[in-house]
């Protein structure tokens, strides 16, 4: 078994840290601050990072087989074009919730969107109820809304044989499967597969690796925790030095590195000193796992 080692790659903090994906051509991070209202590219080989603002919060930036990103930034999908440094909206949903803003977002194998809404929040992870919903959009930009009545929509991500999908409402405390349709983008059969445990924190973003084990980000709770969805089995929690660890995903070569965002915003001046790293980007090697390459947006 290999030594699992953390170690602090981007030291410029967030306020909320979110969404990260490896970009495979160019050996890079994307990642984005929701309430810092940026999306992040970070380069490992440079340590160099580029970055550019957004009008509203983002919750979330995927690449777009058509080059660029899209990115949900309030209620709307947009297309970046990181080149010229601007955004076109692409769709809008929630029209009739104005106070709503989309938050984490992935990309299935046949090159759908899947993203999530939530009210907005009167501090971190205190919400209006029951106001998100999940979405899928098209590569013709149709919108489908999947279901209603959500918390805080967060982690997704896929089986390896695409069968299943993993979701997150945040305050239900659990990990939710799907039987999905890859050809229709159907969710069906609903059922939890996790249920927090005390102490474990809030899910939030997760990320699924070669064999089909779920690596969860646990909000306020300090890790990252390694599931079996079919036992509902912990394997392994991974500490890390800040309590707001927010998402993770597999990177670098042969997508061995977990990498691990993290939020700053909302820790008080004494919880600040005891995390000076809150708000950071962490790389956890030695994991003895494998991570898959990302999809990028058909739309």
């Amino acid at each position: 078994m290999s030594s699992v080692k953390v170690e602090c790659v981007v030291k410029e903090s967030s306020l909320i840290g979110e969404g990260p994906v490896w970009e495979e051509s160019d050996q890079t991070l994307l990642f984005v601050d929701i309430a810092g209202k940026k999306i992040h590219r970070w380069s490992p080989a440079t340590n160099h990072i580029q970055s550019l603002a957004t009008d509203h919060m983002v919750g979330f930036a995927v690449p777009r087989r058509s080059g660029g990103y899209a990115a949900g930034v309030g209620r709307s999908i947009v297309a970046v074009d990181w080149s010229t440094q601007t955004m076109t909206s692409l769709v809008e949903v929630d029209e009739e919730k104005p106070n709503n803003r989309l938050n984490d977002g992935k990309v299935d194998p046949m090159g759908r969107l899947l993203a999530g809404t939530m009210g907005m929040e009167e501090r971190p992870a205190v919400v209006e109820r029951k106001q998100g919903s999940l979405f899928s959009v098209t590569s013709d930009l149709t919108v489908i809304k999947h279901f209603n009545q959500v918390d805080i929509s967060n982690g997704l991500d896929w089986s390896p044989d695409q069968r299943t999908f993993f979701y997150i409402d945040s305050l239900s405390f659990t990990v939710d499967a799907f039987d999905y349709d890859t050809h229709t983008g159907q969710l069906s059969n609903r059922r939890v597969v996790y249920r927090m445990e005390e102490g474990e924190g809030i899910p939030d973003g997760m990320s699924v690796d070669v064999d089909g084990r779920l690596w969860v980000a646990c909000y306020n709770g300090g890790r990252v925790i390694n599931i079996d969805p079919v036992t509902g089995v912990r394997l392994q929690t991974v500490s890390l030095p800040v309590m707001k660890t927010t998402s993770c995903c597999f990177g670098g070569p042969d997508y061995r590195d977990l990498y691990v965002t993290s939020a700053s915003l909302g820790l008080d001046q004494s919880e600040r000193r005891q995390q000076p790293l809150a708000g950071a980007t962490f790389r956890v090697t030695g994991l003895g796992v494998k991570g898959r390459p990302s999809n990028s947006f058909a739309g």
